[in-house]
């Protein structure tokens, strides 16, 4: 209620700026214990159906903070307070960069839906990692999401993405390959044929080597992908995820298309938000029928209930991810997921969450 109030206040400001604010307060209510509590007792809501084991990680719910909103890892303990299962931080890059100019985020209201061309705009992997050094490990899995800067050829890309993940390896608990953001030139054409492969299987070497180095096992290292490719893409991307080098799978990120929007927009960027969410829905169904459950899938794309998260997770979702939604909703985003979803898996008569995975064919 109180963030219905303040939202058209809210909404007057630039978008950025009001996401700027939004992590001021994040990083201030996750810096206090009181405040945490406080935020916990509001927003909290766990309960056993929702938990699962993935990649070795316990997930105390399904519902995670999608990579975009916490890019600089500044409000990790405030989304957890918020009742998020798991959080992913970044886009990152191995150099500071400032992203493209502004204006670059655009509100669609009418359409609960939001273009942005950021261009991966970060503190850079050795600042980011101090940071979270800095704040210590967390209480839920954390991801950390890895790019390539603009300046840095597509040949080169594979140097980027090993160096950003050098800084941060002992931070995460899983690692995101990023190559479909569309809001880095030619980023995307790294999801091909002639990019891919290699690309997996020297960041899965580095990653190996930084395991030895650090005495623990390697990150699980996960692929996101863009919701624009063709069906043949998707599924020569699915078919490669059964190999050795792709540990999950993240789809999807924001899209080109604009289909689905009530008022036609020419802003240039990725959208996000309700418009994407059967596309998304679309393309899990469509890896989930070749992999399985053998590579797990987070959902991501127009969740902003628990109807939305139920059909991404019997689409072949294991996870689902939101930040549209957040800005939309507010911050009891996640409980409202979380509490819908609890209601539709108990009317199913499941006894866990993960009975429903790719239940609907």
């Amino acid at each position: 209620m109180f963030y219905e109030l303040i939202k058209p206040a809210f909404f007057l400001l630039d978008p950025e700026q009001a996401h700027d604010l939004a992590i001021g307060w994040m990083e201030k209510t996750g810096r206090c214990r009181v405040t945490r509590d406080i935020a916990k007792s509001i927003y909290y809501l766990e309960d056993p159906l929702l938990a699962q084991t993935l990649w070795g990680l316990r997930f105390s719910n399904p519902v995670g903070m999608a990579a975009g909103f916490d890019k600089n890892a500044r409000a990790m303990p405030g989304l957890t307070a918020l009742g998020f299962g798991f959080i992913e931080i970044g886009t990152v890059t191995p150099r500071a960069q400032p992203g493209n100019p502004k204006p670059r985020i655009f509100r669609l209201p009418a359409d609960r839906a939001v273009i942005n061309r950021m261009g991966f705009p970060n503190e850079g992997a050795e600042v980011v990692a101090a940071r979270m050094a800095a704040l210590g490990k967390q209480t839920v899995p954390i991801g950390i999401n890895l790019g390539k800067n603009k300046d840095t050829a597509l040949e080169d890309a594979a140097a980027d993405y090993v160096a950003a993940l050098e800084k941060l390896f002992p931070y995460g608990d899983y690692c995101v390959i990023n190559v479909s953001s569309p809001n880095t030139p030619g980023l995307r054409l790294l999801q091909g044929a002639d990019y891919l492969g290699a690309l997996m299987a020297e960041v899965q070497a580095a990653n190996r080597r930084l395991a030895t180095q650090h005495h623990r096992t390697p990150l699980p290292c996960l692929l996101k992908i863009a919701p624009d490719l063709a069906q043949e893409d998707l599924e020569a991307i699915a078919h490669l995820a059964l190999g050795p080098d792709i540990d999950g799978l993240i789809a999807t990120n924001t899209t080109l298309s604009r289909n689905g929007l009530s008022q036609p927009s020419d802003e240039a960027g990725g959208l996000s938000g309700a418009p994407l969410r059967v596309r998304s829905t679309d393309i899990i169904r469509i890896l989930y029928r070749i992999t399985g459950k053998d590579v797990p899938i987070i959902g991501v794309g127009g969740i902003a209930n628990g109807q939305d998260a139920y059909d991404k997770l019997r689409a072949g979702a294991s996870l689902v991810q939101l930040y549209t939604s957040f800005i939309y909703e507010g911050p009891a985003v996640a409980r409202k997921v979380k509490a819908e979803l609890l209601e539709l898996l108990r009317r199913e008569g499941v006894r866990n969450v993960g009975e429903v995975i790719g239940s609907s064919g």
